[in-house]
């Protein structure tokens, strides 16, 4: 079965390239979001097993994704991929209850072995 994966970036093509970052053979139905807004509905309609998330967005930023899925015990694996390398923003989203924080560009390798890490990907 396909595992539900939530790509969240205003720019569409940070969303292309997270996109074509994803390892070749894992077995996702991909989705995309956005702004906050469209990633929570997203979430609520079963959307985002797993979801990749930018923090600097308009309408609703990827901090307060973050909070509203955890106040609202919202089931989804968050990884923050963000161009905000501030040693602040990644202590915040784990805080926030983000698993992994990569940064911009994003790199494969790097994505697949976070994915590893956590159990996510196996391939």
């Amino acid at each position: 079965m396909s595992t539900p994966l939530l790509v969240v970036d205003d720019s569409k093509m940070s969303r292309r390239l997270i996109k074509r970052s994803i390892p070749p053979g894992w077995d996702v139905e991909v989705s995309e979001a956005q702004n906050g807004v469209e990633a929570l509905e997203a979430i609520r309609a079963g959307k985002a097993h797993v979801m990749f998330l930018d923090l600097t967005m308009p309408v609703m930023d990827g901090f307060q994704v973050l909070k509203e899925v955890r106040e609202e015990n919202l089931d989804t694996m968050v990884i923050v991929i963000s161009a905000d390398i501030q040693p602040k923003a990644e202590i915040r989203v784990k805080e926030l209850g983000a698993m992994a924080f990569i940064k911009k560009p994003i790199d494969q390798e790097i994505l697949t072995k976070v994915l590893k890490e956590y159990g996510i990907y196996d391939g």
